[in-house]
């Protein structure tokens, strides 16, 4: 995974933590909010997923509470509720606090009847899907979610881009030191990720993204801009066409589109693409849905995570193709990350240094890094 070689500085995880609260806060986010944002940010950066992590507290957060695209305030609503459902309305606050509060109601009641779904409309970026489910499975319970997004995926045989990167996530809980955890988006790649790739000045990988005229597309930065104009796409998990099966992920990137939308009554797809009719920003109004189940209510939680552990036992120990020496299952790279950074901190590359550094001398914190001693 590249880790052992990793050539960036870290910051520690507190002072990390402390820092994004403190920006948040003089952003006017509520400091209980504010420590629930910051915590699903860095839980991307512990897994190694930072394509959702501090490479994106500035561009897709800060930057859109300046624009106000997104409210630093989450007025919550609760839309309908019964003993197993509930639909809120973020009223464009921010995405990751509704999404807390929601899933904490959720796993309250798949205690009490056996399992339990919401959904919640007007939001925003949520971050990482799998630290939804994973909030149900560190309880031993299922976790699933999805959320659409801008319009970035093209369906098979188009060019246009009408549906989001649109996760369709699960954590199921194992009697192993990680649960299993599939976080996947339904395109090959997706938006976070090239934007990871334009920040470090790396090319996308060809065949992942597709011009209005059907051509490859490689430059990051170029894609970003193209996929805001409407003239470049994602392709679906598989690919371009049927011959790899790209309608496969056409097929459950609709799936979330339609849940996230129709279970809470919200936009979808090309509402969703954060501009007016004018060019000018616009709020979101995002789509999220969740469900969760408890296995007491089957066979028991324990024979679920024995059973889900064997599995996954079995997987890694299973044959291996000439020259690999390893097979992982869902979660277990993410673990190893952990691992590996939990007593260094959050590497930095220096685009987050310096969006880092901006934001704290805009708002005069008092916070020095060790980036900057080494940069002198």
């Amino acid at each position: 995974m590249g880790e052992i070689n990793e050539t960036r500085p870290f910051v520690p995880w507190e002072q990390m933590n402390d820092f994004m609260i403190e920006v948040f806060k003089g952003y006017g986010v509520p400091a209980e909010d504010a420590a629930i944002c910051a915590d699903v940010l860095l839980e991307s950066d512990r897994r190694g997923i930072e394509s959702h992590g501090c490479n994106r507290f500035k561009p897709i957060y800060i930057d859109r509470i300046e624009k106000g695209t997104l409210l630093p305030v989450t007025e919550l609503e609760i839309i309908k509720e019964t003993p197993t459902t509930v639909v809120m309305d973020a009223h464009d606050g921010m995405g990751m606090v509704a999404s807390y509060h929601m899933m904490k109601k959720l796993i309250e009641k798949a205690k009490t009847y056996g399992m339990a779904g919401g959904a919640i409309r007007n939001s925003t970026h949520y971050g990482i899907a799998g630290y939804w489910t994973s909030m149900a499975s560190k309880e031993g319970l299922i976790g699933l979610t999805g959320t659409n997004a801008r319009p970035s995926i093209a369906p098979t045989f188009g060019v246009e881009n009408m549906m989001g990167t649109n996760p369709l996530t699960f954590s199921l809980p194992t009697d192993e030191e990680f649960d299993f955890c599939l976080d996947c988006a339904t395109s090959i790649v997706q938006r976070g990720r090239i934007e990871y790739y334009a920040r470090a000045g790396k090319e996308t990988p060809k065949g992942t993204v597709i011009s209005e005229k059907g051509e490859a597309l490689t430059d990051s930065k170029e894609i970003l801009k193209a996929l805001v104009d409407g003239t470049a796409a994602l392709a679906p998990l598989g690919g371009i066409g049927e011959e790899l099966a790209g309608y496969k992920g056409y097929g459950y990137a609709a799936v979330v589109e339609i849940l996230s939308a129709a279970l809470s009554g919200g936009e979808f797809m090309k509402a969703l693409s954060g501009i007016d009719e004018n060019g000018k920003p616009r709020m979101y109004h995002l789509g999220h849905f969740f469900f969760v189940v408890d296995p007491d209510a089957f066979m028991g939680r324990e024979e679920f995570k024995k059973i889900a552990g064997d599995i996954c036992r079995a997987l890694r120990a299973s044959k291996k193709a000439p020259g690999e020496d390893r097979i992982y299952t869902a979660g277990e790279k993410e673990y190893e990350v952990w691992k590996f950074r939990k007593d260094k901190g959050v590497p930095v590359g220096e685009g987050v240094q310096k969006d880092i550094i901006a934001i704290r001398d805009k708002l005069g914190l008092p916070f020095t890094f060790d980036f900057e001693k080494q940069g002198q």
